[in-house]
């Protein structure tokens, strides 16, 4: 199955926040945390990793706290996702050239690959932060909804945020 880890999911979830209309003041991480109920301990830890990426900035003093350093319409899924793991890749392949596998030389499964990670990245790199708050109109892609953390035929942050 391919599936972003559960703390990049979280890392969505808590930049909606803080770009949505909610988000136009710093917010501390107990105050995040309860607002997008996760852990603290969680939210701690995944605001320090967007603020060492550059897509929160700290404030510090009585009303402190984090914020995006840019507008959540200019900020992409896909700069957050990379933020929690690293350049996306949909196999070891299309990250490294040359080498990666013993294979290589005659694959005829690179190229597509190649093409669809081309298309995943675009994908993630057109869907901005702001399309994420909860008063969005609807989801961005209609899925049907399968088991838990699934509202409504949307899943994962989308569902989340729709929570709120």
């Amino acid at each position: 199955m391919f599936r972003i880890n559960r703390l990049s999911d979280y890392a969505l979830v808590i930049c909606g926040r803080l770009g949505s209309g909610q988000g136009a003041h710093p917010q501390s991480a107990p105050d995040l945390a309860e607002a997008t109920r996760l852990p603290l301990p969680t939210v701690t830890k995944i605001l320090k990793s967007l603020a060492r990426a550059g897509i929160l900035e700290s404030v510090r003093g009585a009303h402190g706290g984090y914020r995006l350093t840019r507008q959540a319409s200019s900020i992409s899924v896909l700069e957050v996702l990379e933020a929690m793991e690293g350049r996306l890749a949909i196999t070891e392949c299309v990250e490294v050239a040359g080498g990666g596998c013993a294979y290589e030389t005659g694959c005829v499964a690179r190229g597509p690959w190649e093409r669809i990670n081309a298309a995943l990245r675009a994908a993630l790199s057109q869907v901005a932060l702001a399309e994420l708050d909860e008063t969005s109109p609807g989801p961005l892609v209609p899925i049907p909804a399968q088991g838990a953390g699934c509202e409504g035929g949307v899943c994962g942050a989308a569902a989340a945020m729709r929570s709120l």
